[in-house]
């Protein structure tokens, strides 16, 4: 067997696991591994301009390509930085390792120069985390934090390497295989669980699928639709899983809860059998959850048992893969095809579907002086012919992006879910870019929070990547400004950004190399788009758009999902005094 330091160790461990792209950031104590990339040709590093924009690159790298994304910075402040991004990638199940120097072994406790308790820091917001102590258990712990990131309910893993362990040399020995006696995921449903899945679909009569995802982690997208189509249900997509089942399908209903679609949520009130799959039920789907789908019995379908009944009554629980369990649900209902005419038995339901859509559908008034944020998002929509991959901030702007951009393909929408974290879109669309190089990246920003990873242009300018930014500036933080106006009384504490908060976004970017654009009338904004389009350049668009506009259909907080405000009750000509409380 050959020696290796632990630097090289690394990276042959890497190269093992098919790994061949890293976005990171050097500093002191991973110099050594930093050093054997130099001459490396076979893993590329990405420099960012910041360790939590590294993350976010490798999370949106990850949830292109299903593989996990890979990090590497240095102890301390370096270490600390990725916080933010390894919490946002748990929250979301997105397989990714995070590699992070540290002091060495003799110095830890010490509170030595850049000495951070990283482990302890990530613990409640990694899937596993390592301090590697023996550089003879380097290559089996890499082998066994690629296998827990990508393996059951996905996340994020963080290695700690003290410095003289990335130094140190042992003989290379890479395992054939992991055994971890505490850690063996479910995979295949209990059968006489699936037969209760099966029966109670054959008694419903209003049954709508709710598909979170863990339908996208499980590549589940074929088995889904043909699940949906078997048994003639309506569909509704959580932010997480747009894109696992068609939304030009005539069974799609658009995504549910407190900015979700009426017909959606409407279904679930009313529903008498509600198929959860790879769907947390969290709060921002569910609202009340004590008046949560009140007339339906619930089926929960998830890889993880720890998020059945963890926030709703659960009637029909089945932990196992979606995939697997969605294909032996479709092969018990096919051998029993013609018992339940489902078609027949739920024409009623389907024409209530089609009523709900037609009664308030997503829509906005566009007047001729002023963009409506939503018109941007159509209007990319329109000219990309819906085949962009769309990652997002955090806000109106992902609201809108999640309604108003129509996904029949999965993993060409991301975004923060369940952390929704400001600064997430732009850095994710970097890493997007970087796993789908011929494709269309597009980022769906706001004014604040792309300011809050904004350093990033240097990267995609230094690799070249085409991205494309359109930032809806509304001056305003939007979504706390909306909460503000409507349960606030108008006091816009601290929500106004103006021209002493707000850069001229076009010399910035051009400041970095990039294409900057502005658009400032509705006339401007198509010219503008298909411009954009034509650069082969990272591009920034600014569209300067209406302040007064808001997200709707809106549930407010603590109020049950058929509990909506809508687009239609807006007072047209309501006149709104800007107040700013300083």
């Amino acid at each position: 067997m050959k020696k290796m330091t632990g630097s090289k160790i690394i990276l042959e461990a890497l190269k093992r696991e098919k790994a061949t792209t890293v976005f990171g950031y050097p500093g002191g104590v991973v110099l050594g591994i930093f050093d054997e990339l130099y001459d490396d040709k076979n893993i590329s590093l990405i420099l960012t301009r910041h360790e939590q924009g590294a993350v976010h690159m490798a999370d949106g790298y990850a949830r292109i390509t299903g593989d996990p994304g890979v990090v590497l910075v240095t102890s301390g402040p370096g270490a600390t930085n990725t916080v933010t991004g390894i919490a946002n990638a748990y929250m979301d199940s997105i397989p990714m390792v995070v590699f992070t120097g540290q002091v060495p072994t003799m110095l830890i406790g010490n509170d030595a120069f850049q000495e951070a308790d990283i482990v302890g820091i990530t613990r409640p917001c990694t899937k596993y985390n390592y301090l590697v102590k023996d550089v003879n258990d380097l290559a089996y712990t890499i082998k066994e934090a690629f296998h827990l990131a990508r393996t059951g309910r996905p996340g994020p893993v963080l290695i700690d390497l003290p410095k003289d362990i990335t130094a140190a040399s042992c003989e290379f020995k890479w395992p054939d295989k992991v055994e971890i006696r505490s850690y063996k995921p479910k995979i295949t449903g209990n059968k006489p669980m699936i037969r209760q899945v099966a029966a109670a679909i054959n008694k419903a009569k209003k049954p709508v699928i709710l598909a979170g995802g863990g339908v996208v982690a499980s590549e589940a997208y074929a088995e889904l639709l043909e699940f949906a189509t078997l048994i003639n249900s309506p569909v509704t997509t959580t932010l997480m899983s747009l894109g696992s089942f068609p939304a030009s399908n005539q069974l799609y209903m658009g995504m549910p809860g407190m900015h979700g679609t009426y017909c959606a949520n409407m279904a679930i009130q009313n529903c008498d059998l509600l198929i959860g799959i790879g769907v947390r039920f969290e709060d921002r789907v569910t609202g009340k959850t004590s008046d949560f789908a009140p007339k339906a019995k619930i089926i929960q379908v998830d890889i993880d048992p720890t998020s059945i009944r963890k926030n709703v009554r659960v009637d029909i629980p089945v932990v196992g893969d979606v995939k697997h369990i969605l294909k032996d649900v479709n092969t018990v209902l096919k051998e029993e095809g013609s018992k339940p005419k489902w078609k027949e038995l739920q024409k009623a339901w389907l024409k209530q579907i089609e009523t709900w859509k037609k009664e308030h559908p997503l829509s906005y008034h566009q007047d001729t002086d002023v963009i409506k944020p939503q018109f941007v998002v159509e209007k990319l929509y329109e000219l990309s012919k819906g085949q962009a991959i769309i990652t997002t901030e955090v806000g109106q702007n992902q609201m809108w992006a999640a309604q108003f951009y129509k996904f029949d393909k999965p993993r060409h929408w991301i975004s923060s879910g369940g952390l929704g974290t400001m600064g997430f879109g732009f850095p994710a669309a970097i890493g997007a870019q970087m796993a789908a190089p011929g494709k269309l990246v597009i980022d769906i920003a706001g004014d604040g929070s792309i300011q809050m990873n904004i350093q990033e242009l240097a990267t995609a300018v230094i690799n070249k990547l085409p991205v494309k930014i359109a930032v809806l500036n509304n001056q305003y933080l939007g979504m706390v400004r909306q909460w503000q106006e409507l349960f606030f009384e108008e006091r816009y504490s601290h929500t106004f950004l103006d021209s002493h908060m707000i850069p001229d976004f076009v010399k910035l970017a051009e400041s970095y190399g990039v294409v900057g654009l502005r658009a400032s009338k509705p006339s401007e904004v198509e010219p503008l788009i298909k411009e954009a389009f034509k650069v082969k350049k990272p591009v920034l668009m600014d569209f300067v758009c209406d302040w007064k506009e808001k997200v709707y259909p809106m549930v407010p907080a603590g109020a049950s999902i058929d509990n909506m405000l809508l687009y239609e009750a807006e007072t047209k000509d309501k006149k709104r005094k800007v107040r700013v409380v300083k």
